[in-house]
């Protein structure tokens, strides 16, 4: 019996679950980068990645909470920004700012910030994901008070054990062509009596 014993297996070890939590969250996050217009891999559609509806629904809570902490990272930066200098670094202004009380303030104000850093790196295990996160998804989030993901059913199953897919996005319509649009699927092929004939 699975008395209060939350989530979903998905057919893994518990090392294997986290794992692949961890990279398909990565994989949504990294959607959201700059990429070359012939880079290989590069996404169809920013924000958006296709799975089974079952890793969809465990991985939105790790995303939410992702972007909910370096909302709170930001916010803490923002302070921090009051007590900085524009020195130079090793520059004699820069040492007498070091040495002052300012320096302890900004210190104060800017420890929650590198500890959201460190928590989303942890949380996501690539570096370039939790960059992207900071810089891109969570401004964007700011005045939202959470949901920033939503799943979407598609009606083709996946190819080869008709596993149920679902498409994870982000909210919102920024940089984005199909506003409210539901994602374009890849037509599956046509049964092999149909292909013989032709």
């Amino acid at each position: 019996m699975r008395h209060r014993r939350k989530g979903r297996v998905l057919g893994r070890s518990p090392s294997h679950q986290r794992a692949l939590l961890r990279n398909l969250a990565a994989a949504l996050m990294l959607t959201e980068r700059d990429v070359e217009v012939d880079e290989v891999g590069a996404p169809a559609v920013p924000g958006r990645i296709i799975t089974t509806v079952a890793k969809a629904k465990e991985v939105r809570p790790l995303v939410e909470r992702c972007i909910t902490i370096a909302k709170r990272g930001l916010i803490a930066s923002g302070r921090a920004k009051d007590f900085a200098t524009s020195a130079d670094r090793d520059s004699a202004e820069w040492k007498r700012w070091r040495s002052s009380e300012e320096w302890q303030k900004w210190a104060a104000a800017s420890a929650p910030a590198v500890t959201a850093r460190r928590r989303v790196v942890t949380l996501l295990g690539d570096k370039q994901a939790a960059r992207i996160v900071f810089e891109k998804i969570a401004p964007r989030f700011v005045d939202r008070p959470g949901g920033y993901t939503r799943i979407l059913k598609l009606a083709t199953p996946r190819l080869g054990d008709a596993g149920p897919r679902a498409v994870l996005e982000f909210v919102g319509s920024e940089g984005r062509s199909e506003i409210g649009s539901a994602p374009k699927v890849q037509a599956a092929r046509p049964p092999k009596a149909s292909r013989a004939r032709s």
